[in-house]
């Protein structure tokens, strides 16, 4: 899988896509610090074994100040997760949107949360690693595959 590279300079407005959002009961919230053990337990649940890593990565993006995670929820309950600057400054992942409220949006606020809080954090590109989704980074956010990232900067995981 490759990695792409996004401006974060020429980014989509945030409120369309919270305005969207939020007509169905969904809000996007930065996650503090508390939340750690409901959202990597969401991750470990929702996605343990197809995606290795996410819950140490997610427990470390909930330690930071403040937090590299942003999740979104609907009544309490926890529908999908997005995380940045965890494995390497200025890079977006991991996110994960629970399957049956997938297609509603929630994968795109998740991005343009993390986008957005990495652009006024003095970014000015940000890196997606390992898409397995190449389209969706492209219509979300006009995100181009980077030439040679493929195995790219997870190679150095352990056991990999």
């Amino acid at each position: 899988m490759t990695d792409m590279l996004v401006r974060l300079y020429a980014l989509p407005e945030m409120a369309t896509a919270e305005d969207r959002l939020r007509t169905t009961g969904i809000r996007v919230k930065r996650a503090l610090a508390g939340d750690a053990t409901v959202i990597t337990d969401f991750v470990a649940g929702h996605f343990g074994a197809a995606a290795p890593g996410w819950v140490d990565e997610c427990r470390a993006a909930t330690m930071r100040q403040p937090t590299r995670c942003f999740f979104a929820e609907r009544e309490g309950e926890l529908l999908g997760f997005a995380c940045y600057d965890v494995t390497a400054r200025g890079m977006f992942g991991p996110t994960g949107v629970a399957t049956p409220v997938r297609g509603q949006g929630i994968g795109r606020a998740l991005l343009l949360a993390c986008l957005h809080a990495m652009a006024a954090d003095g970014y000015a590109y940000g890196v997606i690693g390992w898409v397995h989704d190449e389209a969706f980074y492209r219509r979300a956010v006009g995100a181009i595959p980077i030439a040679g990232s493929e195995p790219g900067f997870y190679q150095r995981l352990l056991g990999r």
